[in-house]
């Protein structure tokens, strides 16, 4: 096989990061869709407010912290507390028209920044699963504030456990693609929010019934979870972390077989299995299905069997089914099935990876529990500071009301004349 020259690999590796994160950059507007599409229009306006603001503060606290205590010196815990990712000497110089670092840099094989960039669109993503979870009764301001822990320090912690090469990644813990890392950390941060902010009033009826919360634009909410089965090919071949070989094409090229199978396996099984639970074949379990199926396959989607594919979507598409309606009857109040979606299908994922592409079952199992552990204790504990200092919560007035007219003085619909639902429950 003839040989690639090594500026030519790092101009291809450099390449494919940028253009699979531009995809990955890209789910956020699908997550923004799906969201806004979700919750009722009286709050869809503050939904695109809170996406566009968690992709700004994910920027700039993984620019400030997050990437180094990721990244850089890492021990078995945690990378140093250095303050801002700074680029190497080596790709200052080049950019510069000086060739004398040229060879170092081309021993990292892409470039460093397009690496960073890479890695802070996933904590991109992470932050925006807590999103979904606990809409429609937030503090704008306390959302965010949790976010920049989130994507500061919670976030890059895992990280640095895993693909920074801390005690987990010693261990041999597995994650190609954040099944764990992104998705996992995602779901129980979201369940923490969930516990600690509580359920939107009148969700759940004193009997024990839920209230109806029916989406305000299917078409858009569609439209959020297309958006996002696009950008995990992004997500998924992404992680490759390169282009410039044969082995690497393939790689990817099976990594997509692999995450468009799941994800139709996923909704396929969702829809199987909505009738039984919920009496009737509902969209927005579908679609969580079909999303389930995607995370399933994210800890490990490297593998040639491709029907391995169909079982880890389609497992995960029930299982998200099935946890969407125990959190019903426990009263947990998940807008968009977050929790069954990232939490509940990550899980499986990371597990059933072990099987699939041949990782160890204990070691799997062993770093999903300290992840979702850590995750859940220090997030909840950053909700209860949160609430302390500057509450979580809007006042029942504007909840009632909806946070576009009472918080941005803006309708998402101005046209259409909203029909004022009844208070039970404020």
């Amino acid at each position: 096989m003839p040989e690639i020259s090594p500026s030519v690999e790092f101009a291809l590796n450099t390449f494919a990061l940028l253009v699979w994160g531009a995809l990955v950059m890209w789910m956020s507007a699908g997550f923004t869709m799906l969201e806004a599409g979700s919750v009722r229009t009286k709050n869809a306006s503050m939904i695109c407010l809170k996406n566009v603001g968690i992709f700004s503060i994910a920027g700039i606290a993984y620019y400030l912290v997050g990437f180094n205590i990721m990244y850089d010196d890492v021990d078995s815990i945690a990378g140093s507390f250095r303050f801002l990712f700074i680029s190497p000497d080596a790709e200052m110089m080049v950019l510069d028209g000086d060739d004398s670092g040229l060879d170092e840099l081309l021993g990292l094989h892409s470039a460093p920044s397009a690496q960073w960039l890479f890695q802070m669109l996933f904590v991109a993503t992470t932050a925006s699963i807590v999103s979904g979870a606990i809409l429609e009764r937030v503090k704008l301001w306390a959302f965010w504030i949790f976010t920049a822990v989130m994507t500061a320090f919670i976030y890059p912690i895992v990280g640095a456990w895993t693909w920074g090469g801390g005690w987990l990644a010693e261990l041999g813990f597995e994650d190609f693609a954040g099944g764990t890392v992104v998705h996992v950390v995602g779901g129980s941060a979201a369940l923490a929010g969930v516990v600690v902010v509580g359920a939107r009033r009148g969700k759940f009826r004193a009997d024990g019934t839920v209230k109806a919360t029916p989406p305000s634009n299917a078409l858009i909410m569609t439209l959020g979870v297309m958006i996002l089965w696009l950008g995990w090919f992004g997500f998924n071949a992404g992680s490759v972390g390169g282009s410039a070989t044969p082995q690497n094409a393939v790689a990817m090229a099976t990594v997509l077989v692999n995450t468009n199978l799941a994800a139709a396996a996923g909704m396929l099984a969702a829809v199987a299995c909505a009738r039984p639970l919920f009496g009737r074949v509902g969209l927005a379990t579908s679609l969580n299905g079909a999303l389930a199926g995607l995370v399933s396959v994210t800890a490990g989607p490297v593998f040639s069997e491709h029907w391995w594919s169909l079982i880890l979507g389609g497992v995960g598409g029930v299982l998200c089914t099935v946890a969407t309606r125990l959190m019903e009857r426990v009263r947990l109040d998940d807008v968009v099935g977050a929790v069954p979606v990232h939490l509940v299908a990550g899980t499986w994922g990371t597990l059933a990876s072990a099987v699939a592409a041949g990782t160890d079952f204990g070691t799997q199992a062993l770093g999903t529990l300290s992840v979702v552990s850590f995750v859940f204790v220090v997030s909840a504990l950053t909700w209860k500071v949160i609430d302390w200092v500057v509450g979580v919560r809007v006042n029942p007035e504007i909840e009632y009301l909806g946070q576009d007219a009472a918080e941005l003085g803006i309708e998402s619909h101005p046209e259409f004349v909203l029909v004022p639902e009844d208070r039970e429950g404020y």
